[in-house]
């Protein structure tokens, strides 16, 4: 049975089939590439509607420059996404090429095998040719055998057609993939280069905008220093009410030396874990939203020497937007910023969300709240035209960074 005609076909085959885990990768990685792209051509289209709108135009240059620079690294990020699915592209549609030269050529000497086998075995078709060989036997044994072989023989050249018909439809297959590709090819290049146009308008944009802070730096280093000023007032305001829940919660049950955490009950215990659960799942605290600025140290847009540090997130959202509750749990605090919006902290077993910049409160201390609840609606600056919820996230008195905690933030 080992010299069987057509015997290298399987070794083929078998060749072919230790491609497929690369391909398969690579499948996998122009989806989460296109998904990728997709997501920032969203961003960058939510970023144009709730920052860029026309009716926006009027606020400081500050807030232009900060907004400006946001969307151009967006952009960035679009290009570099872009190039990443081109490159592989270009990749998979060389990688095609040789699959389809290499099919071609090894099916011409498949087929040529396969017309041998069929020209020997039409040589020996005759019923007396079969039962001479079969006569011929040695013993019983050897007459059986040799009927088994002529059974599988002609299976396997059943099989061998069928095998070969399976890869020229497969041959015919992957040349239109490589056609689909070349033209996803040619549509990624064309995104590209309108995406670096509109990114060479933006730095030319933002380049004039540069000039113009330049040109009278005082006023823009008294805009800073009010800015940290305000977001330093607003931390400090939101831990002083996180230690002073701290403090009531424990006095109430008992335990009022414990300062820095919560001692919490059994139903708060259960409520904390399921919080904790839900990490990285949490609902957004606005139903249709950007993130504007994230957690952390981040440089300035002008001067990146120049450090900012935001304790939260910013997150923009569209006019007469609500803040609502990321999970249930009960209002433990409002905030009042002197000069500044109104706030609702919501504490979730021993986890204390904030939302910071709203007009008006639906909820007042004490209140019970679900997920999803709207607790007030977020206020809209009337010089800039942004509505921007700022919000927090701690666990006892530790802070903690929101973008880990909430759904793709």
């Amino acid at each position: 049975m080992k010299n069987l005609p057509g015997y290298p076909l399987i070794l083929f085959f078998a060749l072919v089939l230790l491609t497929f885990p690369s391909a398969w990768a690579q499948t996998n990685e122009q989806k989460a590439l296109e998904a990728k792209r997709e997501q920032l051509q969203r961003e960058i289209s939510e970023m144009n509607r709730l920052l860029f709108a026309e009716r926006k135009q009027r606020g400081t240059v500050l807030d232009q420059m900060e907004l400006l620079d946001q969307k151009i690294k967006v952009r960035q990020q679009l290009i570099r996404v872009t190039n990443q699915q081109s490159n592989l592209l270009s990749r998979q549609i060389n990688a095609n090429i040789r699959n389809i030269a290499k099919l071609r050529e090894d099916l011409e000497i498949l087929k040529d095998e396969y017309a041998h086998m069929i020209q020997k075995s039409y040589r020996n078709r005759s019923r007396q040719s079969r039962l001479m060989f079969l006569l011929s036997s040695k013993s019983f044994y050897q007459a059986f055998k040799r009927l088994q072989y002529l059974k599988q023989y002609t299976q396997y050249r059943k099989e061998q057609g069928l095998q070969i018909a399976k890869k020229t439809d497969d041959l015919i297959a992957l040349n239109n993939e490589l056609t689909q590709q070349r033209k996803e090819k040619e549509n990624l290049i064309a995104e590209n280069k309108a995406a670096r146009k509109e990114l060479f308008e933006e730095i030319e944009e933002q380049k004039g905008l540069l000039k113009t802070i330049r040109q009278n730096e005082s006023n823009y280093t008294a805009a800073i220093n009010r800015k940290k000023a305000e977001a330093r007032k607003i931390d400090e305001q939101i831990e002083r009410l996180i230690r002073s829940a701290i403090a009531a919660s424990n006095k109430e049950a008992g335990n009022a030396s414990n300062t820095s955490k919560f001692v919490l009950t059994p139903e708060a215990t259960i409520i904390a874990n399921n919080f904790s659960a839900n990490k990285g799942r949490l609902i957004w605290p606005v139903e249709k939203g950007i993130k504007r600025q994230g957690f952390g140290i981040y440089s300035d847009a002008v001067y990146p020497g120049i450090k900012h540090q935001n304790n939260g997130v910013i997150i923009a959202t569209e006019e007469g937007a609500k803040a609502r509750a990321v999970f249930e749990g009960e209002v433990i605090a409002i905030l009042a910023v002197p000069g500044g919006g109104k706030g609702v902290q919501v504490k979730h077993g021993n986890y204390i969300s904030t939302y910071y910049n709203l007009a008006n409160l639906y909820v007042k201390k004490g209140d019970k709240v679900a997920a999803k609840e709207e607790l007030g609606e977020i206020y809209t600056n009337r010089l800039n035209g942004l509505t921007q919820l700022k919000f927090y996230l701690y666990r006892d008195a530790t802070r903690l960074n929101p973008e880990e905690w909430i759904y793709q933030l």
